[in-house]
């Protein structure tokens, strides 16, 4: 590889890291001075290299940005109409008995893929702890079943915000990335449930209960949910900064939701069958009418607008007002704004990556390495989440970063977002908002904390890798 491109590369990614992690700034404006850097170093003339940013950032967000918000307008309305807690109670009745780990990781499985993983956390652990004093489990694998299953799907599912931003940086099918994302999820929830019944039992002891905040508001633990920016979202794996909801005492089950379990789900699985439905009838039944109408409600963006309104009008409770439903709209838009940039920058990044030579010339010095072409996201991404905590971030850098060279090496779109969002599954540790939700909460520190959370996660991790595997094999 050329040595000056070697360096723009090399330069960009380091002013990338060192913005999020020693600076005031966040990962947007890390991304865009990366790309700046990158093309200035690469010899690209200043008008060009304005030019490269601003169609890299309006063309990408052309095709991901409107999804991303009403995916986060959808996850607002379930969390603060009590569809989250509807769903979990739901699926502890159909779990049974001895099995309410189980039904914590389905239902943090199921909530996380439209709601940010700090909130789901902070709105379920009160069933989780309640569960955990009426049945005799150690608190500690239950608070473990439930952040694991929230962080699974978390990374691989859109719509949450990491993989759909990667579908949109690598050009994947957004329904094949769903089923291999969600295939992945279903796979990997008996690992969570697994380490949580080792690892729960061997920390209860070091459970220091003075440590638990008295009350916390959604998205907020007593300061300590701080991301890499001093803020929650995109420092950490909680991505964005809803609005507080009310405030809830940690030890007090939730009160009846007073909506259904049905109605609940009926917004989170009705656009993913759509999606879902326009990838197979185009794949089976091209030409076809079936097809045509699918691939009109199967656009992501029409599907989540069919799932917006019915979340809008099916889940409130009956007396909610119009004022405070378009208030909880209008958090939404507010929570999904910088995800949206960061989303934007990447595209930035990468578009100055492709005009400048860069891309070309790593995926030409690449191309020999003895390593899948498939793992490298992965292995990006793993480096990036080590270096500066945020999962999302580190999934963006990586879709930005191995674009060009996936595309060159024939490898799936899909499968490289997957390969992007596991690597971004890696030891979660303090730099990253979400392992100060689930420990604090759980009232874990020091030692017994890293056991429990960047255990979990780097767990996660490793046994992504076998499956990214098999989907390689299925995928080509």
């Amino acid at each position: 590889m050329e040595v000056q491109l070697l360096a723009a590369l090399l330069l960009g990614v380091a002013v990338v890291v060192a913005v999020i992690l020693w600076t005031r700034l966040d990962a947007f404006v890390g991304l865009l001075a990366g790309a700046l850097v990158t093309g200035s170093v690469a010899g690209v003339a200043p008008a060009d290299l304005i030019e490269h940013i601003t169609t890299g950032f309006g063309g990408t967000l052309a095709g991901i940005g409107i999804v991303i918000a009403l995916g986060v307008m959808i996850g607002t309305v379930l969390e603060r109409s009590g569809g989250a807690d509807a769903l979990a109670k739901a699926f502890v009745r159909m779990a049974g008995k001895g099995r309410e780990d189980v039904a914590m990781t389905a239902t943090g499985a199921v909530v996380s893929v439209p709601v940010f993983c700090d909130s789901g956390f902070v709105i379920l652990h009160p069933l989780a702890r309640s569960l955990a004093r009426r049945y005799g489990r150690p608190l500690v694998t239950m608070s473990l079943a439930l952040a694991g299953g929230l962080a699974v799907t978390h990374h691989l599912v859109p719509p949450t915000p990491g993989p759909l931003a990667a579908v949109g940086l690598l050009g994947a099918d957004l329904g094949t990335t769903v089923l291999v994302g969600g295939v992945m999820a279903v796979v990997l929830i008996p690992v969570v449930v697994a380490y949580a019944r080792y690892m729960g039992p061997r920390l209860e002891t070091e459970v220091e209960h003075e440590l638990v905040p008295e009350a916390v508001s959604a998205g907020h633990t007593a300061g300590a949910a701080t991301g890499t920016d001093g803020t929650d979202g995109p420092g950490g794996d909680g991505d964005a900064d809803s609005a507080p909801a009310p405030a809830r005492r940690i030890d007090e089950e939730p009160a009846d939701p007073g909506v259904s379990a049905l109605a609940a789900a009926l917004p989170l699985v009705l656009p993913l069958l759509l999606i879902v439905g326009n990838t197979v009838t185009a794949a089976v039944a091209e030409g076809t009418v079936l097809a045509d109408v699918f691939g009109f409600v199967g656009t992501p963006a029409i599907a989540l607008l069919i799932g917006l309104v019915i979340a809008v009008y099916a889940l409130p409770r009956r007396g909610t007002g119009r004022r405070e439903v378009v208030g909880w709209l209008t958090a939404a838009a507010a929570s999904a704004g910088m995800i949206v940039f960061i989303t934007g920058a990447g595209g930035a990044f990468g578009e100055v990556l492709r005009q400048s030579g860069v891309g070309d010339a790593l995926a030409d010095a690449v191309s020999g390495w003895p390593v899948p072409m498939f793992l490298l996201p992965f292995a990006i991404a793993t480096f990036v989440r080590l270096a500066q905590g945020s999962g999302t971030v580190a999934i963006i850098t990586a879709a930005t970063l191995s674009a060009p060279i996936v595309h060159s090496a024939g490898v799936d779109p899909a499968l490289a977002v997957a390969s992007a969002c596991a690597g971004s599954f890696v030891f979660s540790y303090v730099s990253d908002s979400y392992f100060w939700v689930v420990t604090r909460f759980t009232g874990l520190s020091g030692a017994a904390a890293m056991k429990m959370w960047s255990g979990m996660t780097t767990l996660l991790w490793a046994a992504s890798l076998p499956l990214l595997g098999v989907a390689a094999l299925v995928l080509g």
